[in-house]
């Protein structure tokens, strides 16, 4: 938990059928949300994670964000530039920072996340920080997948998930 009290700034991101808020901080991105939750899915997390910092709606805040995930989900981007400002244990950023190592249209499964960080009995662990992944696609948590291939969850949803992964299989 963070003891300052950065402003948050906040926007909402149409994308076909999606709709997506988006938060950033100062120093970079911080949070994409699910597809078509309400608000509360942001007000929560912002609570959370910090507390009693002002929450302020702001688009061109959020425009370098919102044009690198519009260019991703419109098949022309495969790799975000853009800075992000997450937060979250020694473990977990160990988690996310492998998970962005994932190439552009490839998986890999928990296990071979728990070995990247040489924790190889901590795959439940690592199942745990991937589903903590405060920035959907820009970490990218969706190209982690079972041992045997199949489909598990996703905050963002399995159909999310799958559609994620359909594009990036056509695109690469």
């Amino acid at each position: 938990m963070r003891k300052d009290k950065p402003t948050i700034y906040w926007s909402q991101l149409q994308v076909k059928e999606w709709r997506l808020y988006l938060a950033c901080t100062s120093k970079g991105l911080a949070f994409v949300g699910s597809p078509n939750k309400p608000f509360d899915e942001l007000a929560e997390w912002v609570l959370k994670h910090y507390p009693a910092s002002p929450l302020v709606e702001d688009e061109q805040q959020l425009s370098p964000y919102a044009h690198e995930i519009m260019e991703y989900l419109e098949g022309t981007r495969q790799i975000f530039t853009v800075p992000c400002d997450y937060h979250g244990t020694a473990f977990q950023l160990a988690v996310w920072h492998t998970l962005c190592g994932i190439p552009y249209g490839q998986t890999k499964s928990y296990s071979d996340i728990a070995n990247a960080i040489n924790k190889p009995k901590a795959v439940r662990a690592v199942g745990a920080a991937i589903g903590a992944n405060p920035v959907l696609m820009t970490v990218p948590c969706h190209r982690v997948v079972g041992k045997n291939g199949s489909l598990t969850g996703y905050r963002g949803g399995l159909d999310m998930k799958t559609q994620l992964l359909d594009m990036e299989s056509r695109e690469s």
